[in-house]
This record gives C-alpha cells, sequence and structure tokens, in this order.
C-alpha cells in the first residue's frame, strides 16, 4: 500500500531506494531482575561495553582526521567521547546496578530518560538538540552490550537505480552518517532531528537528501519497502505507484544533469545581461571550508563565522590559535577579501568553555538577551582578544572586521573604541596589522534599518543578516514549531526594510551584502538584484545556482518590475510578482 509521511526538508535532492532498517536499540531493552552474585559480572559487562565503545569512537576519530574527511565528525565524535565519560551517565548507571540488581541495559536506559528530560528543560534550542547526543551514546553502549554489530551493511548489491539503500532510523548519530560516504547511501530519514542537529549537519555537508522529524516513520516502514525521499520538500513516499515513481525518476535525473550543469560556471564571471558585475561570496564556519569556497569561483569570503572555532571544546582558542586560524584563510584566498566576523554568541550558539569559566550567563529569551557584539562588549576581554587576532591576520591578506547586531550608536563607538585599543596594544607588541581595516556592521535588527545614518557614517561597509532581521520584524521564534511557518522573507515590510537599507548604503556610496539565507536562495536573486543588491554572501554549496540566476538577469528590467513589488501589501501577491520576474 502506497502512502506518504511528511517532515523537516534538511537536505535536498531526490533519493529513490529500498528502506534500511536501523534497530532503535533502546525501544528493545528490557527490565531484568538478577541475583546479587550476578551484580559483579553484569558490572563488568559494562566496564566491557564501554571499552568497544571508546574503541569505536578512538577509529571514528581516526577516519575523521583523514585527508577529506568532514571536519564537523571529528568535533562530534569528541563530544560523545566526552558523554561516554561523563559520571552523570555511566557511574550513574552503575549506582543503579549495584543498589537494584538490574541489568545494565535497562540502567543505561534508566539513567539516558533522566538526562535527556534535563535537556528538554533548557530553553535555548542548541542545547536542547545536545539529548539527541546523549541518546545515540547510550544507543551505541546498549548495542555493544547486545552484541549488536553497530557498523551499517548492506545485504546485497544494488541491481539498478532504485535499488540503492536508503537508512531509515528512530535517530543517526553524526558518526553513523559518516559511513554513508563509502557506502553509495542514496538518502536516510529519522523519527527525531531538527534544522540545527548535528546529524543534519552531516548530511548537508555530504549531499545526501535527508528529511527528518519523521515522528513515527521507522515503525511504519518495513525492511526492502521502495521509497522516495524528497530532501527539498521533505516528503517520504512508500511504495510509490509506477507512475509517481516515474515522475520523481525525472526529477532526479533532471536535477543531476542540472548539478553538472551547474560546475561549467564555477570558472564563469557573475555578470548580468546588462554587464553588472555582481560579486558572490561564500560564508564559512572553519578554515578547511575555504577549499570549497575556492572549488566553485567565490569573489572572498563574505562571512567568517568565528564562534565555531569556540563550540564543542572545554577552553577558549588562544589569541594565536585564532590568529593562525584566520591568517590561513586570509593567505587561502589569495588577496581576495575575507570578512571575519567577531563572535556572535548566544541565541543558538552557545560555547561551553565560556560557562566554565563562569562566563556564561542564562536568560529568559536568549535570541532577545546578551548575545554577539553586546556579549563582546561586556566581556572585553575576550572580545580584545579576538579581535588583536582579527588585525594580525590583516597583516596576510584582504581582511574586513563584520560586526553582528549592532542596533545603538553608542555600540558603533564602543566596538570602534575597543578595536583601537587592540591596535595600541599591537602596536606595543611591535605586531604588524592593517592600520586601515575595514569594519562593518550587520543590518539585522529593524532599528538598525531603520536609523543607518551611525552606521553610515561610522562604519565602511553593511552587511545585511536576512534571517535574524525576518524573526525580529515579524516577532516570530523559527526554531519554535508552532510559528515557524509564519516565518516568512516575502512579507512586504521584510521586504521594504532590505530595499531601503540597500538604496540608502548606495547612495552614501557604503558597500553593502546580503549573507543571510536570501543571499543563497536562487528564488530570490532576481528580487535582490532589482532592489539593487550587487554582493551576495551564501553557503558554497548554493553559490554556483545563484550565479547561473545572475547570468541571466536584466538589472534594467528587474528595477522596474521590483518597484511595483514593492508597492503591494498583501504577500500572496508579492509572492506571485517574485516567481514571475
Amino acid at each position: 500500500m502506497s502512502f506518504s509521511l511528511h517532515g523537516l526538508a534538511v537536505s535536498g535532492g531526490i533519493a529513490i531506494g529500498r528502506a534500511h532498517l536501523i534497530s532503535h536499540a533502546t525501544l528493545e531493552v528490557s527490565h531484568q531482575q538478577l541475583n546479587e552474585r550476578d551484580v559483579a559480572s553484569e558490572l563488568a559487562r559494562l566496564d566491557a561495553a564501554i571499552r568497544v565503545v571508546s574503541a569505536e569512537l578512538e577509529s571514528l576519530r581516526e577516519e575523521a582526521s583523514l585527508p577529506g574527511a568532514l571536519s564537523e565528525v571529528a568535533a562530534f565524535v569528541d563530544l560523545h567521547a566526552m558523554i561516554l565519560e561523563d559520571p552523570a551517565l555511566v557511574e550513574a548507571a552503575r549506582d543503579l546496578i549495584s543498589e537494584r540488581w538490574c541489568n545494565a541495559e535497562w540502567a543505561l536506559v534508566q539513567q539516558m530518560e533522566i538526562l535527556v528530560a534535563q535537556f528538554d528543560e533548557f530553553e535555548d534550542a542548541y542545547l536542547r538538540e545536545r539529548k539527541h547526543d546523549v541518546i545515540q551514546v547510550s544507543e551505541r553502549l546498549i548495542k555493544a552490550l547486545l552484541g549488536k554489530p553497530r557498523k551499517l551493511t548492506r545485504r546485497k548489491a544494488a541491481t539498478g537505480p532504485d535499488d540503492e539503500l536508503i537508512i531509515v532510523a528512530h535517530d543517526l548519530s553524526p558518526a553513523d552518517t559518516l559511513a554513508f560516504k563509502n557506502m553509495h547511501i542514496a538518502g536516510f530519514v529519522t523519527d527525531l532531528g531538527g534544522a540545527t542537529s548535528h546529524t543534519t549537519i552531516v548530511a548537508r555537508s555530504l549531499g545526501i537528501p535527508a528529511v527528518v522529524g519523521m515522528q513515527r516513520a521507522r515503525p511504519l516502514i518495513l525492511d526492502d519497502d521502495l521509497l522516495i525521499v524528497d530532501g527539498t520538500r521533505g516528503v517520504l513516499i512508500v511504495e510509490p505507484d509506477e507512475r509517481v515513481l516515474e515522475e520523481y525518476r525525472l526529477r532526479r535525473s533532471s536535477l543531476a544533469l542540472e548539478r553538472s550543469k551547474l560546475q561549467r560556471l564555477a570558472r564563469a564571471r557573475s555578470t548580468t545581461l546588462d554587464e553588472q558585475e555582481i560579486s558572490l561570496y561564500a560564508n564559512i564556519e572553519l578554515p578547511q571550508d575555504v577549499e570549497q569556497a575556492k572549488a566553485v569561483g567565490a569573489d572572498g569570503i563574505g562571512l567568517f563565522r568565528t564562534e565555531f572555532l569556540f563550540m564543542n571544546r572545554d577552553e577558549l582558542p588562544s589569541e594565536d590559535e585564532q590568529f593562525e586560524a584566520y591568517r590561513n584563510v586570509a593567505r587561502a584566498m589569495n588577496g581576495k577579501p575575507v570578512t571575519i566576523r567577531s563572535l556572535d554568541i548566544g541565541a543558538d550558539k552557545e560555547v561551553e568553555a565560556l560557562s566554565t569559566r563562569g562566563v556564561e550567563r542564562s536568560a529568559a529569551n536568549p535570541a532577545l538577551g546578551l548575545r554577539a557584539i553586546r556579549y563582546c562588549l561586556a566581556e572585553p576581554q575576550i572580545f580584545l582578544m579576538q579581535l588583536r587576532a582579527i588585525l594580525r591576520a590583516s597583516h596576510h591578506g584582504y581582511v574586513r572586521l563584520l560586526v553582528p547586531m549592532m542596533a545603538h550608536a553608542h555600540e558603533i563607538e564602543q566596538t570602534l573604541l575597543m578595536i583601537e585599543q587592540a591596535k595600541a596594544q599591537l602596536r606595543s607588541s611591535r605586531h604588524r596589522f592593517d592600520e586601515n581595516i575595514e569594519v562593518g556592521g550587520m543590518i539585522e535588527i529593524p532599528a538598525a534599518a531603520l536609523m543607518l545614518g551611525p552606521f553610515l557614517r561610522r562604519l565602511d561597509f553593511l552587511s545585511i543578516g536576512t534571517n535574524d532581521l525576518i524573526q525580529y520584524t515579524l516577532a516570530i521564534d523559527r526554531t519554535d514549531g508552532a510559528v515557524a511557518h509564519l516565518y516568512d522573507p516575502l512579507h512586504p515590510a521584510v521586504l521594504r526594510l532590505v530595499s531601503q537599507t540597500i538604496q540608502l548604503a548606495h547612495r552614501h556610496e557604503r558597500p553593502i551584502s546580503v549573507c543571510g539565507e536570501m543571499a543563497g536562495d536562487p528564488a530570490f536573486t532576481r528580487l535582490l538584484l532589482g532592489m539593487g543588491l550587487r554582493q551576495f554572501s551564501m553557503h558554497p554549496a548554493q553559490l554556483l545556482e545563484v550565479r547561473q540566476e545572475v547570468v541571466m538577469a536584466d538589472t534594467e528590467q528587474l528595477t522596474a518590475k521590483v518597484a511595483r513589488v514593492l508597492k503591494i501589501d498583501e504577500t500572496d501577491r508579492v509572492r506571485e510578482l517574485v516567481e514571475k520576474l
């Protein structure tokens, strides 16, 4: 019987293949009452399982360190190793075995559920997602106790394009997804997971079509069921009929052909039909991401998100470590601009090392609390250390500094004073740097968009962060499933703020870019070009699609059409016209 399920689309593309169910060990654990004399041997069983899992993680860590491996996976493996050593999980399970004379599997599940309930109490979305890491480590331990193989294996060789493997699981760890690289996995679906989960991040990096958060896919699907995974629309179709199957085969072929054609644009100029030069920059999280940016012919780095250097570690990166990371990117780009954003923590990005220093602060509403530049100004020593590292890197390439989330004139003044203080410290220590480094500000709060004067007078360039600008303009927490559907880039108020900001920047001859998700969505490329935008910054994987839109656009014609769009108040009508641009 054919049926479809809907979830969260997290990694685009079409996959057609046979279901391979991964057991969910924590759902298969029973409670066994032991005799007192068996407690010591049960504790020994648990210790043996810990050694097995520790060896598995070490093997994965070595694999992640090989050339071409994903940088994100090493951090995930380190996090899982930390959880494995955490007394809150393992020692508590030992206590349960000793006190209640129960089997190790049941003890682990009981303690895991306690920890998961504690994580569910966190208001911060990123921290809530970490409960899945606890579940995944527990699952790994239970499978070792049950003697079940951990590796994903293919039962039979694929006989055709529709016979590839599609993983179906209650949840998957990033370590599991690492194995996909060498197994010709077509895609995966999971009951759990969200947009900020580690598994989702790895799936995007691998380019595997994926749908997560499906709630009850795992119990409804049988091994070897024929599946279609639409990672763009968030749809899973089980046992499709021949008509639907043929439709998706055509879509899959079309997507493959389009990807092949796009590669030809990697060395093409980003010039419109009416000879307007457009700059397409790449957003990166870690220094090694620069290679992907170069491979697609990025004109520079439009956003280096430095907070990822601070995350998933016990100690803050030193000034020298930060300097080396920034310098390596500057050198790799060979004189092209590298825009380094100062530390943007808070909201959904927390830094464990800061909490161990007594610096971390809780907030009732993190998105509106002490985050980004507010945090940096409240912790000047951390901010000065990063500023010195960025300034030192400016001697080795074309480096620019971008400051997030400023809304007040005094925040601009305080930031510029801190930069001058960092320069003075470097002069006294005889470090070389670019005395005229360009300093820019992100426009991501409506107050900033409506009060551009101080930004235009005191800063060298601007960058619109559409993700937060939309969220704050519409008063919507996009991580809250109850209201996330109201998050709309095409709301007329959002479009007018973006357009107004671009026009004012041009009038005052200040370079301006868009670095949020709108910049990387080809559906919005013509709209932004018509608003006058000439600098886009996006994930490297999106750059070639946007370039394709650019080279087929005529900005003179688009300007007149977009002017009419901006006068409309109804979102549905706006959407209609944008689709016809």
